[in-house]
This record gives structure tokens, C-alpha cells and sequence, in this order.
């Protein structure tokens, strides 16, 4: 008797992972995922051994629908991969197994709640672990035997495909309260302070059970809460949101933010360092990261715990330099670490080879039409450090003029509160970068 055909969908040859690093796509099928399907008593089929005649996409929209069970590779992110999944999602309520590899770039919003298996790589790219995620692989394939739903379009959308048109009235109805809600937070954002966060809190409230609402409202009101300095109402949410949201990328970044903010460090690094080892090295989750290492570091410096101070600016350091490395694009990362850098004693010598990449980055990012108050509060820094004060004015202007939240601009006078007193320590007076550092601070509590 022949066995149920599986469809894997995936990458061939070596590509670079989102992260810059290379990884051999046929070592992954050829040495794990073709055996654990094998084991599992299926036939594994990839989609570039697929031979038959005709045209061209024919054969693989058919294997897609018909083949009873799928095993999809979002390592990298794959266009193709991620079309064939969603053809795939739209046609099958289950047997389609997911899986990607640790280290290979951050999955998408889209797909990063999906249950998803993770695998590790060697420094060589192939896979690592090899029989234990074979393992875990034809566990999940033995599984997708039982009619489980898998697919988010049948578990999201009530009697999908049969979708008549009451239904899609009643849709374009939940659209229109969204968007009325979503503008009720933007107005709610522009209040700020008290007013504003009771007007938040009362929207939440008329909401009702926020695992039942929409993602795009319940982010709207979890980012609402951090623009009002509202950092445990952003904790409290994510208990309340479902389980995928709760798990996806940005709002496990931003809980470790919001933990930080009411001074519970240690969780913040907890929750941030478990997300590096869950979907590997991002510029923003390392940035967050350094953040909280930089504000235990002032801790102990105020308290007087002098080796303690030491070792946590160095971690600092290190997670800010981890971050920029990640992505050389985002100059948020760059811009802290050669600031820490600047503020050792004496300054670590690196800054020199870091500083025209970080104005490199910047520019660039300015330079593509699309910049933003980080990009101007990098610009803003990097002239206060290089000492130019028409430089850092006109930095300035930028930066108030971009700014979004109040604290933006309280992030931004802080380091630049740090770089004023380390100078001053050593002698040296600059009078107009306190200046530069009490008008940010005018924004700060506006």
C-alpha cells in the first residue's frame, strides 16, 4: 500500500538567512526533514522535485489541495514559501506542520503566532540536533493525523468558506467600530497624562474580554498605554490578551520594556533574553535589552555599588554592540553603544571604529524619505559626543519637531544628562549642551 504523499514546502540550496548567515536548504530536507516524514509513515515530496509536465505552477497548486499532509519551512522568510502556505491555509483546516530555524530571522507578524517547531543550525548552516528535532517532527506529523484544526483562516473565520453575504456585512460593521476605536486612541494618545489614560482605560473597558477582540485594536491599545507612560497597564494587558498575541515578537519586546519602566529589571531580562533564544538575534529585542542593563547600571552607580556598576555597563555594552551588528540599519543600538562607550573610564577605544557607521546608518535612513525622531535624536547625540553645537541645534529642531511621545524625548535627555555629567566629572564644561538637554526635558513632561 502506498504511503499518503507530504508536501514540504521550502527554500532549496543555500541561501542567506535574514541575519546574513548561509544555510544549506538541502542538508535541512535531505537529513531531517525527509526522515522524520519517512518515520512518520509518509512519503516526502519537496516542491522543486515536483516533475510533472504542463504548466508550470499546475502541479504545485495540485499537490497544495490535495496532498492530506504539508510540512512548511518559514526560515527566511521565502516568498514563495509563505504564497504556497497561504494557498495551502485556504484550502486545508489541517495537516500542515510548520517549522523554521532558531537564529534564521524573525518570522513575520503574520505567521509569528502560528505554532511553529524550532531547529538549530550549526555554524556551517546545516542542521544541528538532528534526531531530536526528527523526533519532534514525526511527533507533529502523527499528530496532524487527528482532524485538528491548523489553519488560522478556519479557526478565525466562523463557517469559512461558506461566507455569505450577512457575514460580510456583519464584517464590514466590526471594521468600522475598529477604525472608530482606533481613532478614539489617537485622540485619547494626543490628551496625554491623567485625562489620557483614564480615556484609555475606559475603552479597554467598553472592549469587554480582550482575547475575543481584534489584533490590530488590542496593539492600538497596548501601544496607547505606553505613549501615556501607562507602563502596568501595558503589563496587565498582555495577561489578558490571547496566548498567540501574547507571544509574538513585538509584545514580548515591549512587555520587557514596560517591566523595566516599573524598575522589575531582572524580569524584563528574563523575558527579553528568552526571546533571543525563541526566534534569535533582532536589533530591537538586544536594544531593549541593553536599555535594561543601562538603567541597572545607573542604579548601582547612585548607591554606590562601584563593581557591580562596572560589570552591568559592560553588559550594557555588549547588548547594545549585539544589537547594531544584528542590523547595521537600525542606528538605535549604534548610537547607546558608542555613547556607554564614551562614558567608560577611560572610553573604550572601539567608539572610533563605531561612530562613522552609526552616522553612516542614520544617514542613510534619513536619506531614504522616511525618517523618524530616533533618526534625529541619533543625529542629536552624535553631535553633542563630537562636541558641534550648530550641528546638535539643528538636530534639535529636527528631533522636537518628530517627536511622537513624551518619553522620546526623556530617553533622549537622559543620555545626554549621562555624556554632560561624565565630562563634567573630568573638567570639562560644555553650557550649551545642558541647554539641548533642558528643552528635550520641557518635552518630556508636557
Amino acid at each position: 500500500m502506498s504511503r499518503p504523499i507530504c508536501f514540504v514546502l521550502m527554500p532549496f540550496g543555500i541561501k542567506a538567512s535574514l541575519g546574513g548567515a548561509q544555510i544549506n536548504f538541502d542538508a535541512v530536507y535531505n537529513e531531517m526533514i525527509a526522515p522524520a516524514v519517512i518515520k512518520a509513515g509518509l512519503e516526502p515530496l519537496r516542491a522543486d522535485e515536483e516533475k510533472a509536465g504542463g504548466i508550470i505552477h499546475k502541479p504545485m497548486f495540485e499537490r497544495l489541495i490535495l496532498c492530506e499532509y504539508a510540512v512548511a519551512d518559514l526560515t527566511t522568510a521565502n516568498a514563495n514559501v509563505f504564497y504556497e502556505l497561504g494557498v495551502r491555509h485556504a484550502v486545508r483546516p489541517h495537516s500542515t506542520v510548520l517549522l523554521f530555524a532558531k537564529g534564521g530571522g524573525q518570522l513575520p507578524f503574520d505567521v509569528a503566532q502560528l505554532k511553529g517547531l524550532p531547529y538549530r543550525l550549526t555554524p556551517q548552516g546545516t542542521p544541528d540536533a538532528i534526531e531530536e528535532t526528527k523526533e519532534k517532527l514525526t511527533e507533529r506529523l502523527l499528530e496532524a493525523r487527528k482532524p485538528t484544526t491548523d489553519s488560522p483562516i478556519y479557526q478565525l473565520v466562523e463557517d469559512f468558506p461558506q461566507v455569505d453575504h450577512t457575514k460580510t456585512d456583519v464584517f464590514r460593521e466590526r471594521i468600522s467600530y475598529s477604525q472608530k476605536l482606533k481613532e478614539r486612541l489617537a485622540r485619547a494618545r494626543t490628551l496625554g497624562g491623567k485625562e489620557g489614560l483614564e480615556a484609555i482605560k475606559a475603552i479597554e473597558k467598553e472592549l469587554g474580554r480582550i482575547e475575543d477582540c481584534e489584533s490590530g485594536v488590542v496593539i492600538d491599545l497596548f501601544l496607547s498605554y505606553r505613549s501615556v507612560k501607562a507602563w502596568q497597564g501595558m503589563i496587565d494587558l498582555v495577561d489578558k490578551v490571547s496566548p498567540p498575541l501574547a507571544a509574538t515578537v513585538m509584545v514580548q519586546e515591549q512587555l520587557g520594556f514596560a517591566l523595566n519602566r516599573v524598575g522589575r529589571g531582572e524580569e524584563a531580562e528574563r523575558v527579553l533574553l528568552d526571546l533571543i533564544t525563541k526566534r534569535g538575534p533582532s536589533s530591537e529585542t538586544y536594544g531593549i535589552l541593553g536599555r535594561v542593563y543601562k538603567d541597572r547600571w545607573v542604579a548601582a552607580q547612585k548607591a554606590g555599588y562601584e563593581f557591580l556598576a562596572t560589570g552591568l555597563l559592560e553588559k550594557a555594552i555588549e547588548n547594545y554592540l549585539k544589537g547594531f551588528e544584528a542590523d547595521w540599519r537600525d542606528a538605535y543600538p549604534g548610537i547607546n553603544v558608542v555613547t556607554l562607550m564614551e562614558l567608560k573610564s577611560p572610553p573604550d577605544q572601539r567608539r572610533e571604529d563605531l561612530l562613522p557607521v552609526v552616522m553612516y546608518s542614520v544617514e542613510r535612513r534619513i536619506a531614504s524619505g522616511k525618517p523618524d525622531y530616533w533618526d534625529y535624536a541619533t543625529l542629536l547625540e552624535l553631535a553633542v559626543l563630537a562636541k558641534k553645537e550648530k550641528r546638535a541645534i539643528f538636530a534639535l529642531g529636527l528631533a522636537l519637531s518628530s517627536l511622537r511621545e513624551t518619553w522620546e524625548a526623556e530617553t533622549t535627555a537622559n543620555n545626554l544628562r549621562l555624556i554632560r555629567e561624565s565630562r563634567s566629572r573630568q573638567g570639562e564644561e560644555i553650557p550649551w549642551a545642558k541647554i539641548v538637554e533642558e528643552e528635550l526635558n520641557k518635552k518630556a513632561i508636557s
